[in-house]
């Protein structure tokens, strides 16, 4: 595979662009360490206890309302309030965070299993063993994204 590099004092945000005939494991691997690059640099301010916490977003498994708190949970089910709402941290986390419900994304990388809910919800269980819903609203995209359909 050819491979090209421009170093420019003038990149704000370094960025790739990959042209592939189709995905490969190799190809896979090499998205996911430029993914976590990216996300090595962007860190979520969080308080818990009173003590403010820079926690790298790859930790987290869950983020949801709870009341009028932005709470996320990482692996060790940890709870921490963040201060920005939910709609602009999954703008911000990006692809591997997804909207499973009015309230709550989740890391998908941390999903353990899914399992029919009632009234037509899905039930998620995390990873650490939380567990949350997904919508009927939001069940379509969210199969079509983890290739379900």
């Amino acid at each position: 595979m050819r491979v090209e590099c421009n170093i420019s004092a003038d990149c704000a945000e370094p960025y790739a662009i990959l042209h592939i005939k189709q995905m490969s494991p190799a190809v896979a691997e090499a998205i996911s360490i430029l993914e976590k690059e990216g996300a090595a640099s962007l860190s979520l301010v969080a308080v818990r206890d009173g003590k403010t916490y820079f926690i790298e977003p790859g930790s987290l498994e869950l983020i949801r309302t709870e009341g009028r708190d932005v709470i996320c949970y990482d692996r060790l089910k940890d709870r921490y309030k963040l201060d920005k709402p939910l709609y602009e941290l999954e703008r911000i986390l990006g692809d591997v965070f997804i909207r499973v419900s009015k309230s709550s994304i989740v890391n998908i990388r941390q999903i353990s299993h899914i399992s029919a809910g009632f009234n037509g919800t899905l039930e998620l269980v995390m990873k650490n063993g939380i567990t949350d819903y997904i919508s009927r609203g939001f069940r379509k995209s969210f199969k079509e994204r983890l290739g379900l359909q």
